[in-house]
């Protein structure tokens, strides 16, 4: 299984971009997927996951603000990313894990896709 993420870009503070990770391969095998970002000299973190019976988990930073969905039959996860702030600007991965979407611990997670870049400029 191959998770490819996309959708990162520049944008000015308060505004909106929608980042979506795809599944390729046997994509049956894939339960929960979740979004991290990590910012320059900064740990990893995890900021949304999704299992596939649609339980959710939410970084509190962003919980107001970023919303996550799926769409199974496209193997597809969506991170819409609202009311950016420059706190935000980071290198965002998704990753796949099998059971909770709530471990938070990068390491629990077995495949990652490549990183897209966000960036909020003030």
């Amino acid at each position: 299984v191959q998770l490819q993420a996309f959708g990162g870009g520049l944008v000015q503070a308060g505004g909106s971009l929608r980042l979506s990770c795809a599944a390729r391969g046997s994509t049956s095998s894939i339960d929960t997927i979740g979004w991290y970002r990590q910012a320059p000299g900064k740990q990893r973190e995890l900021v949304a996951s999704i299992s596939r019976g649609d339980s959710m988990h939410y970084l509190a930073s962003v919980k107001d603000r970023f919303t996550i969905s799926r769409d199974n039959a496209k193997n597809t996860v969506f991170l819409q990313m609202n009311s950016l702030k420059p706190e935000d600007t980071a290198v965002y991965y998704c990753a796949s894990r099998v059971g909770s979407p709530r471990v938070t611990t990068a390491s629990d997670w077995g495949r990652w896709g490549q990183g897209t870049l966000v960036t909020v400029s003030s």
